[in-house]
């Protein structure tokens, strides 16, 4: 079964049977991750933040609450 069928299955399936194939997904990804060499991590690690960079670059959604730094978050009576 390919990704995209999966993906499309979903929603036809009850909340009981998503929580087991999310899990079963995760244990998975778990499994992996523990079998990993540390070059295999590092390079992995490398790989997220590059494609994090994007999510913090100037003007991005991640940011856009930076604007609101120098205003006043709560007003206190003094």
């Amino acid at each position: 079964m390919e990704t995209k069928e999966i993906l499309q299955a979903l929603p036809n399936l009850s909340i009981s049977d998503r929580l087991k194939i999310a899990e079963s997904a995760l244990q998975l990804v778990l499994q992996e991750k523990h079998s990993l060499t540390k070059d295999e991590q590092k390079c992995q690690l490398t790989l997220a933040a590059m494609t994090a960079i994007a999510d913090y670059a100037p003007g991005s959604e991640l940011n856009i609450f930076s604007d609101l730094e120098e205003e006043d978050f709560c007003d206190y009576p003094d």
